[in-house]
């Protein structure tokens, strides 16, 4: 399961350099266009709201992946093995939680996106608003994947060969 969850970081982590290299080519070609060249282009603004988006709440896959949280990395290291493991699993479960809520929230959000038109684009805004759902339900997957390594992740003991 831990090599599955390490395959989809991979993926989305190169996805998410994709849309960062669009979205700075985005933004480049939007000043180019409005300072050198004096053009109106207003789509490349809209362009890099929605990059951004998508790469950003991509993002927050991967850091899941790593268990990288803000702050309460600092809470855990001040705490014993068992409160820490406790902390740790009520965090993974909080997380979850959320994760699954938003998910399933975003779905619905995505779907009444599909009546509703980007201003410049005219394209429906179920493409930017699927971020959420996507976005969270990789999140939660990543969360669960992090939570259960240390229960199916055994070493060999010392009387065994690996």
């Amino acid at each position: 399961m831990w090599l599955f969850g390490e395959k989809l970081n991979w993926w989305v982590e190169r996805v998410c350099v994709v849309l960062v290299a669009a979205l700075v080519l985005d933004v480049w070609f939007g000043i180019i266009a409005r300072y050198v060249l004096e053009l109106g282009l207003t789509w490349t603004e809209e362009l890099a709201r929605y990059i951004m988006i998508w790469a950003a709440l991509l993002a927050v896959s991967c850091a899941a992946h790593r268990r990288e949280h803000i702050g309460l990395d600092f809470l855990s290291r001040l705490l014993r093995p068992l409160p820490r493991m406790i902390l740790q699993t009520a965090i993974d479960f909080l997380g979850i939680a959320f994760f699954v809520f938003l998910c399933i929230y975003g779905v619905g959000m995505a779907v009444d996106g599909a009546s509703q038109f980007a201003m410049i684009f005219g394209m429906t805004m179920m493409v930017p608003y699927a971020s959420v759902p996507v976005a969270a339900g990789l999140t939660a997957l990543q969360i669960f994947i992090a939570a259960i390594k240390p229960v199916v992740e055994t070493e060999p003991s010392e009387g065994q060969s690996g």
